[in-house]
Formats: C-alpha cells, sequence, structure tokens
C-alpha cells in the first residue's frame, strides 16, 4: 500500500495540555486534549478520549505542552559561525571592529553552512519560523527548504553598495517568494535608515509594490541613533521611514529600542501592516536600550519575540528570551504586575505571527491554522512540583524542553532526535573554518558604522 499523501496524513497528538485561547481571546492551558491534524493544518482540538479513525499517527502528549511553533521575528542566522567573537564592546566597536571586518571573510557556502547551524539550533528550541536578514540569501533559502522549517527572508541592502545590490535584492525577493511549498516568503531588506538613503529607501518601497512584498528593516535601534538623526536631519529614523513610503507597506522593524512617543503616535496609525521585532537580550547586552513594548501593545502596534544574531544574543533560545522579555519590563516598570504570563506567551505566539504579517494562520492553535506545533517536556526536575505549567514556560523552560516539532504537520524533531539535518556533517563543516572566518583584517570592514 502507498503512503499518504501529505494532504491526506492524518495525525493526532493524544492527551496533552494545550496552550490555546479561551473565550475571552487570553491564553490558557487546556488540560488533556487532542489535537487533529489533517495534512498540513490543525482540524479538532478536543478533550482525549474519543476514538479515533483507523490510519491516524498517533503522537502521545502525556506530560507534554502543546503551544504554537516559536516565531523568531528577526535574526541573522548565518551569523551563529561568528558566536562569541564580540564580546563587551560598544555598539561602534560592535559593527566596526568586529562585525562588519568579520563578514568580509564570508563566503556562500559559509551562509549555507551557518544557516544549518541556526536552523538546527532554532528547530531544537521550538523555532518554526524566522525572519532572517542577511547576505547570500539564495543559500539560506535552500538550507530552510532542505530542513522543512518556516521562513520569512530578505537580502540586506546597503547605499554603498549602490542599486546593483539592490537590484539582487529585489531578485532574490521574487524567485523564493513562496518557495519551500509555501514555507518561504521573501521580503525587500534596506540594513537602516543610517546605512541606506532616501533614494534607496523609495527604490526599496517601489520593488515591495511590485512584487508584492513588504520590508523588514532596523531602525531606531537605540536612542544615540534617533538623537543623531533628528540633529543631523530634522527627523527620527521611523520619520524617516513614513518620509520615504516605509510604512506605507507591510514593514517589519528591527528594535525600536530609540522609539519616541511622536514614534509611537506614527506607528499606531500603520498598525494593520506593521509591526516591531524586539531581542531583549541583544538590547541589554549591547546596552541599547528597551523598546516599548507595553505602550507599543496599549496602541495596539504589533510586537514580536526576536532573538538577533548569536554574535549580540549568543544563543538562539526564544524561551530564554521570553524569560527576558517579561524581566526586563517588569524592571522597567518597577512593577512586578506588568508582563503577566499571559502576556508574555501572546507575544511570543500571536504577537510574533501578528507583526511577520501571518496571524491569519500562524500563532495560534486552533483549526484552520497550519500545524506548526512544539511539544515542551515537562518532566524537567527545574519543572517540579508542576503547580501552573504556564508559569513553566514562561521561567523554567529550556530549549532542550523541546521534545517534538513539527512546521505544517511533518515532523522535523521527535523525541529530541533530529529528522530532517544531517547534524554531524553540519558541525563538522562550520568547524573546518573557524580559524578563517575569525580573522579581522584591520580597515576592512563591509560597511562603517555612524549613527
Amino acid at each position: 500500500m502507498s503512503a499518504p499523501t501529505p494532504e491526506a496524513r492524518q495525525t493526532c497528538i493524544r492527551d496533552c495540555h494545550a496552550l490555546v485561547p479561551d473565550a475571552s481571546g487570553v491564553l490558557t492551558l487546556a488540560r488533556h486534549q487532542d489535537i487533529l491534524i489533517q495534512g498540513s493544518r490543525i482540524s479538532e482540538i478536543r478533550p482525549t478520549g474519543a476514538p479515533l479513525a483507523p490510519g491516524v499517527e498517533v503522537l502521545e502528549g502525556q506530560r507534554m505542552i502543546a503551544m504554537p511553533g516559536l516565531i523568531n521575528t528577526h535574526a541573522h542566522v548565518s551569523m551563529v559561525i561568528f558566536r562569541g567573537l564580540a564580546e563587551d564592546v560598544s555598539i561602534e566597536r560592535w559593527f566596526n571592529d568586529f562585525i562588519w571586518p568579520l563578514e568580509n571573510n564570508l563566503t556562500d557556502a559559509d551562509v549555507y553552512w551557518g544557516a544549518m547551524l541556526g536552523l538546527i539550533e532554532m528547530i531544537e528550541g521550538g523555532i518554526t519560523t524566522v525572519a532572517d536578514h542577511y547576505f547570500s540569501m539564495d543559500e539560506v533559502a535552500r538550507a530552510v527548504e532542505g530542513a522543512g522549517t518556516r521562513a520569512h527572508l530578505g537580502w540586506t541592502a546597503f547605499s554603498s553598495r549602490g542599486y546593483q545590490e539592490l537590484a539582487r535584492t529585489a531578485s532574490f525577493a521574487e524567485r523564493w517568494k513562496g518557495g519551500a511549498e509555501g514555507r518561504i516568503t521573501t521580503c525587500m531588506a534596506p540594513h537602516a535608515p543610517y546605512t541606506c538613503d532616501d533614494g534607496l529607501l523609495r527604490a526599496c518601497v517601489g520593488h515591495a509594490n511590485r512584487l508584492g512584498v513588504g520590508i523588514h528593516i532596523h531602525a531606531a535601534e537605540d536612542m544615540n541613533q534617533t538623537l543623531a538623526s533628528v540633529n543631523r536631519r530634522g527627523h527620527s529614523p521611523i520619520q524617516v521611514l513614513q518620509d520615504t513610503g516605509v510604512l506605507g507597506v507591510p514593514t517589519l522593524i528591527a528594535h525600536g529600542g530609540g522609539l519616541l512617543p511622536q514614534d509611537i503616535e506614527l506607528l499606531t496609525r500603520h498598525r494593520a501592516h506593521v509591526g516591531i521585532a524586539h531581542a531583549p537580550k541583544t538590547s541589554l547586552k549591547l546596552g541599547m536600550g528597551l523598546a516599548p513594548v507595553r505602550a507599543l501593545r496599549k496602541a495596539g502596534v504589533p510586537v514580536g519575540l526576536a532573538t538577533d544574531g548569536a554574535v549580540s544574543s549568543n544563543t538562539l533560545d526564544l524561551f530564554e528570551a521570553l524569560r527576558l522579555l517579561a524581566l526586563s519590563q517588569k524592571h522597567d516598570a518597577l512593577d512586578s504586575e506588568v508582563m503577566p504570563l499571559a502576556e508574555v506567551l501572546d507575544i511570543a505566539t500571536r504577537g510574533s505571527a501578528a507583526a511577520l504579517g501571518m496571524g491569519d494562520r500562524l500563532g495560534t492553535l486552533a483549526p484552520g491554522y497550519q500545524a506548526d506545533i512544539v511539544l515542551v517536556d515537562t518532566r524537567g526536575t527545574h519543572w517540579q512540583p508542576l503547580h501552573d505549567p504556564m508559569a513553566g514556560l514562561v521561567y523554567s523552560a529550556r530549549a532542550s524542553d523541546v521534545h517534538t516539532v513539527m512546521v505544517d504537520g511533518r515532523l522535523l524533531l521527535r523525541d529530541r532526535r533530529l529528522l530532517t539535518i544531517d547534524k554531524e556533517r553540519v558541525l563538522a563543516e562550520v568547524a573546518s573554518g573557524m580559524e578563517r572566518l575569525a580573522q579581522r583584517v584591520p580597515g576592512s570592514r563591509i560597511q562603517h558604522y555612524r549613527p
């Protein structure tokens, strides 16, 4: 008998605790549930106990929490190959003395193997979707295609590299739009208002409109950048995005640690298609200041959770990021009651999906949504005694607790075993280039940082 087609495949995650919205829309934990999956989508969530149809594949979910696959709203995945090479330095030195000289070493093969390593780390940590902003993105797309994950990909563009580079960015976005059986979406990816002039930003908008894609850009990363822009140009970085038309297309803004009150008002007017990717670990580590997450959410602007690249965050671990999100927002407000459990988990799931413009199909466990599902094992000592599983997800969970990962109903990780990537080969390929990749040639860099 032939195997069922992907569309006909039926799966049941049996007797799990499911992170789902209640009748009022607040995330809660529904205990002892069966999640039924037809092909690539969730078909039903119901209390455990009803008989299953013949031929349904069963994944046992006892002592597991089922949650939507985590969405990393801003990363430079291949930068894992530079992990640990830029520690305890200012953001100016981080760019000028470390990152941009190191990136002079990159080859297409480096980007591919770095992407594969990053995808392994993210799959093992329950991340099913990533918004990646980097170079040699055909290699990243190939890695995503083979790994079976979902990705929103953009090829970084700088004004210093000219419009030829921008044409390559647009060509990539057109070539891979809808790729990997629809798991890849693409965007234009100008680096930032401080590295892209207004003409290039307007050209990006033109390409985005022509191709029917959005824009992924760094902006107002810290307050120094914002004040420098105001002093030099009379406009904040967010106002520059407004003036050049960027906010008129679906836009994902990375960081936002330097947002002014008037910037939030401006973003509120575009909240239907503009989101913020907040990477709390990078913000804390580089002293960039936190995004005003509470004010943005109050204004209805989608905020998603991100790791950024592993050179600034060291890990691609969103459980760590969501914990830091909760703690840093409480500290910033001097109020332990802000950012309660359900809100933190909402940002990591539905908020992240909304920031990417995918809230209608990702980020929620409900019938009709894509079957991007993670099972988190609660049997570890650090979870016991398990009085409140939602508190465990926010304050106790580790990436290593991720037991099973599926995307579009297809298993990528089962019982902590990778099913789509040869991990040992990836580790060997990355290790073979370590010495070459760590070299920094004085005065040689791909760009110069000036806020």
